[in-house]
């Protein structure tokens, strides 16, 4: 690896950014590829090989090419220090996440609640203007406040995050598009907002809830197709109606 390829690899990590070292087998020749841009074979190949976060041999543009993934650590932040973002931390911790918990609320976001996690007493833009979200991280939003919830999603529209996520019935969630698409957001952005977070698998109890909300930051993550037909599903059923 050359020394400018190394200095870009750990630029991009420092930034949070996923990024992929292809080389062509043949020649030798490196290319970095952003995986959050592009749309050439080679481009496509890099983009589906950090998803799955692993490294592998691709033929594209007439040419074997070696991807080698350097994907940053994955980051879920989680607005609202309750009960299911408990359970929550804990299972997306073992699933490799770098979990962090923002809730300006002391008494909810205690140590003591929430052991062995990054707790921040902020409100989400402060904390977010200290420790940006990247494309390898996921915004839930569980505070059921709009006060703490609506700038959160606001500024997690603005960035590349993978997942966005938000708690609230089918009628929380469109007054929630509303007042997000009165401060200037359009369809296409607030289409990135799931809501009724997590995936549909009838879940009741919080720890249920954590379950369903991580299984479709995963398929988000993983298989980005099937996210896109069950958000659409999902958007179908809360009165807003993204425009093509």
């Amino acid at each position: 690896m050359k020394r400018s390829t190394l200095h870009a690899v750990c630029d991009a990590g420092r930034a949070g950014r996923g990024i992929v070292r292809a080389v062509d087998i043949a020649s030798g020749e490196e290319r970095l590829i952003d995986i959050a841009s592009g749309n050439s074979q080679l481009e496509r190949a890099a983009a589906d090989a950090a998803r799955i976060d692993r490294s592998a041999v691709a033929d594209a543009d007439g040419r074997t090419w070696f991807l080698d993934v350097c994907n940053p650590p994955l980051d879920l932040a989680i607005i609202g220090a309750v009960h299911i973002a408990q359970i929550l931390a804990r299972i997306a911790h073992l699933a490799g996440y770098g979990v962090r918990v923002i809730d300006p609320r002391g008494a909810f976001a205690s140590p003591d609640r929430f052991p062995d996690v990054s707790l921040s007493l902020q409100w989400p833009d402060e904390a977010f203007a200290k420790e940006p979200l990247g494309s390898r991280s996921a915004l839930v939003a569980l505070a059921h406040d709009p006060k703490l919830d609506d700038p959160a999603l606001a500024a997690a529209l603005r960035t590349t995050c993978f997942y966005i996520g938000a708690l609230g019935s089918k009628k929380t969630h469109a007054a929630r598009l509303a007042r997000l698409g009165a401060h200037g957001f359009g369809d296409k952005e607030l289409i990135r907002i799931h809501g009724p977070i997590g995936l549909a698998i009838g879940a009741r109890s919080p720890a249920e809830i954590a379950i369903s909300i991580l299984a479709e930051m995963t398929m988000k993550l993983r298989a980005d197709d099937v996210w896109e037909r069950s958000i659409v599903r999902a958007t179908a059923n809360t009165g807003f109606t993204p425009r093509s």
